[in-house]
């Protein structure tokens, strides 16, 4: 049983050190391209995502933001987390309509590197995910 249990412990540390970056273990390429679009941004928070892309967490100006870049350093997009009340009222009157019964999970702000600023909300219903993408005069992107 120790044995096991400390097995278990092991590969866990392993699996979350894996998706943990040190600021050296990241790709040059991927720090130059944060530090060209984050000038001000100092020592970010590293990881990878379920594409290999690097993540960095890091806070500007009050707000948690999350930026994802290729391992080559092609910044893909920045993504920060919001209320549902600070969306704008057209988008709220669409999901209050369309979306009533369903439960809203996530709702994000995203500047993203070809599809410009969206607001992405997603929604579940009977165990089924959504997302669904809004410019800020509620037109559906996707």
């Amino acid at each position: 049983m120790r044995i096991s249990l400390m097995f278990f412990s092991v590969f866990i540390t392993v699996i979350f050190m894996s998706c943990k970056y040190d600021n050296g273990d990241v790709p040059k390429a991927v720090k130059s391209s944060f530090e060209t679009k984050y000038p001000n941004e100092k020592e970010p928070n590293w990881s990878t995502d379920k594409n290999d892309n690097f993540e960095a967490k890091f806070k500007k100006d009050g707000k948690d933001l999350r930026a994802d870049f290729t391992p080559q350093g092609k910044w893909i997009e920045t993504e920060n987390n919001i209320d549902e009340e600070d969306l704008p009222e057209v988008i709220k009157e669409y999901l209050e309509k369309e979306y009533d019964d369903h439960k809203i999970i996530e709702v994000e702000e995203v500047e993203h590197n070809s599809k410009g600023f969206f607001y992405d909300v997603e929604v579940s219903k009977e165990k089924k995910k959504k997302d669904i993408m809004f410019t800020k005069n509620g037109t559906i992107l996707n």
